[in-house]
Parts: C-alpha cells; structure tokens; sequence
C-alpha cells in the first residue's frame, strides 16, 4: 500500500496535475467549478422532494429546479467559453464569448423541440444537455481564441471601441455561421449524434461487459463533468424492457433473469452507493481528514451522500477534474457491477422484479426494499468496505496535497 501511494503522490499526481494545469483542461474545470451553486440549488430541493414525498402539505418548489439546474446546459455554454478566454489570456471577450455560446447552443437544440413545447427544450438544456453546452463552449472559446490571435487591426488609426466591437463581431459571426451550416443546411441534431455513439451498448446490454460498460461510461463522463443523464435517452429503454421481462416471469411463477436495471443500478444503492461512482466512502473519509477543508466540506455534504445525491461532492471536493479522485471513481463503476453480478447471478441477492425508479433512498434500507432480500444489509456493508479501502489511497495523497495548501495559506495569513 505505501509503495502505491508513494508512486501515486511522486509520479500519477504530479503528472496528472501538470496536465490539468495547461490552459485548456484548467478552463474546463474552472468552468465546473463555477456552476456549483447551481447544482447544489438543484441538490437541495431533490433532498425537500424527498421529504415532500412523506409529507405532501408541503409546497411544490420544482420551479427552483427547472430555472437553475433545469438550465444547466446554458450555464455551462456560457461558463465554458468565458473560462476558456479567462485561462488564454483572453478576458476582453469573457462576455462576448460566453453569450455568444448561449446563442449557438439555442441554435443547435431549437431547432430540434418537439411541438414547440417548453418541457422539451428545458430538456435539451437540462442536466441531459450538459456534455452540448460543453462542447459549445469549447468550441466558441476555440474560434474567439484563434480569432483573438491574429491582433486584427491592432496597428489600425481606427478608435479603439469600433476595433473592439469589430473584434468581437467577426468571430460571432464565425461562430454562428459555422453552426448554421450544421444545423440548417446538413440537418445536425449535435445531441442524438452524441447519443448515437453508445447505441451499439443495447444489443450487450445484459451481459457482464454490457453491465459494466454501461456503470464504466456515465461513471467517466461524470468525473469530466457531464451528467449521467445525457445517457438516459438509450438507458432507460434497456432498463424499462428488462424490468418489465422480470415483472412478467414473477407473474408467471418464473424467477427474474435480468440483472440490468435501474433497479439493480440505481434503487439498490450498491453500484450507486452514495451516487454515481460510489462517493460515500470518499465522503466518510473527508469527515475524518486531517484538513479542515475537507473535513468541513465532509460534513456538508453528507446527508446529500446518504440520499444518493453527489452533485455536491463531484463539483465540491472536488472530483470531477480532479486526476487522484477521478480514478476511483472509474475502478469503483467497474467493482460495483462485477461484485452485484456475482451476487444476483449465483443466488446470494434476489434480482429486482418490481419498477422502483427512485434513487434517493438511502442505502442499505433500498437494498432491502428493491430485492426483498435480507441478505442486501451484509452485501451492502461488505461492499462499503471494499469502496472505503479503494478510496483511502487516493484519497490520502489528495489530502496530503490540500494540508500543504492550507499550511501555504496560514503563512502567508
């Protein structure tokens, strides 16, 4: 254990962080960085429904969602192309570049709105939308970037506003242009594109590399900041037809066969122990760290983890972008699925067979509830050993790093 975390302290970390630190990932984790208190809006009122579920006089405060993390995709549009200007040096067109993604990624998803219908678009800008308003973003910074390089009309007589809103015209125009072309002339839909790449994943679906290629891919994608739920669109059919084959062999006296649900990945809170990338064990080591940081944060964060919630701890630790953090969270979405397969497959768990399509019940007791098996408390206890003990490397190397941040902060305080 020591000669791993000395090599993970000594050469994956510096490596790791030397790549972060160049200007084009760093923008792209400023950029999440800075829509956190917009997913911990989001966060919160998850946790009320939760609450309202038992307690139905509350009032309904979905609108507090829908016109924060609801919009999310148009947050990171804006965010992304400004940071991306932040970090080359570009900050006279911070603004431009930031609202001029907004309007590509509304040219990119209107388009596509069916029926015209408001719940739709919010759809397409949602937490769904959020890898779109990342790669608009990127995109935007990289024309304001490459325009911004040719210093056009710096040596010019020309007064400096009207040069200014030259250089801000040109690569808006550019930038539009561009995505006219693909939207209106090649008939573009950039989100089904996206989502076409993973189509072949159904035909392997309940299969042990289905299983794992479908915990392995939104667990990758999340620690880069893009939510699970862009996925949903091919998931859920998977996961529906499986339930419902399971549903159906129970009610004809038959044993479920289909592991691969939403039930099995979600609702068991196994595979999502804590959230996606199984973060409760990252939570409770944070609530016994030696840095005040973390162990704050540790305690701020844990009734989300406990409701499956990890918004608050994939933005805030943080783990997304975050090279010694994200790589547990891809060893644990593979774990996971091996050790629920084995489990289900040889009979020491009961494959779900009823629709439980919630993920905020706190686990063991969900595990109990989905599998009606008493077994899921020792499965699941066994399992957060295991999570705990592929965390703590990783996650005492980054403690390590943050103690000397702190210890650099009180000295120059």
């Amino acid at each position: 254990m020591k000669s791993f975390m000395d090599w993970l302290a000594e050469k994956f970390a510096p490596k790791m962080n030397e790549i972060f630190s160049r200007p084009w990932p760093a923008a792209i984790s400023s950029a999440m960085q800075r829509i956190i208190p917009f997913i911990l809006v989001g966060s919160l009122i998850f946790l009320y429904n939760v609450l309202r579920s038992f307690v139905s006089v509350l009032p309904d405060l979905s609108a507090l969602i829908d016109y924060s993390f609801g919009l999310i995709a148009i947050i990171v549009a804006f965010t992304m192309a400004n940071q991306v200007m932040e970090e080359l040096k570009h900050r006279e067109y911070g603004n431009s570049a930031g609202l001029t993604a907004i309007s590509v990624l509304f040219m990119a998803t209107v388009p596509f709105v069916e029926n015209d219908s408001l719940a739709n678009f919010l759809g397409l800008v949602g937490p769904s939308g959020i890898a779109i308003g990342m790669i608009v973003g990127i995109f935007v910074g990289a024309v304001f970037h490459n325009w911004a390089k040719l210093k056009f009309l710096k040596d010019s007589g020309l007064p400096d506003f009207f040069k200014g809103w030259i250089n801000v015209v040109i690569p808006i125009v550019i930038s539009l242009g561009i995505s006219m072309i693909l939207v209106y002339v090649f008939n573009i839909n950039i989100t089904q594109a996206i989502l076409s790449i993973f189509v072949p994943l159904e035909s392997i679906a309940q299969t042990l590399p289905g299983f794992i290629l479908l915990c392995f891919i939104p667990a990758f994608f999340y620690t880069m900041g893009i939510s699970s739920w862009l996925f949903s669109a091919i998931t859920s059919p998977i996961y529906l037809s499986a339930i419902q084959r399971n549903i159906d062999a129970v009610a004809q006296g038959l044993s479920p066969t289909e592991i691969v649900t939403n039930e099995t990945i979600f609702t068991l809170a196994f595979i999502t122990m804590g959230g996606m990338g199984a973060t409760l064990g990252l939570n409770l080591l944070m609530m016994r760290s030696k840095s005040r940081r973390l162990k704050t944060l540790g305690k701020i964060f844990i009734v989300p983890s406990i409701f499956n919630i990890n918004e608050p701890i994939m933005f805030g630790a943080p783990v997304v972008f975050n090279p010694l953090l994200m790589l547990p969270v891809w060893i644990n979405a593979v774990i996971g699925p091996i050790y629920v397969w084995i489990l289900m497959s040889i009979g020491l768990l009961n494959i779900p067979s009823e629709l439980v399509w919630v993920g905020q019940i706190p686990g063991p007791f969900s595990s109990v509830m989905v599998t009606e098996d008493l077994r899921a408390l020792l499965w699941w206890a066994i399992l957060l050993v295991i999570y705990l003990v592929i965390w703590y490397p990783f996650f005492k190397v980054y403690e390590k790093e943050v103690l000397i941040e702190e210890a650099e902060e009180n000295l120059d305080s």
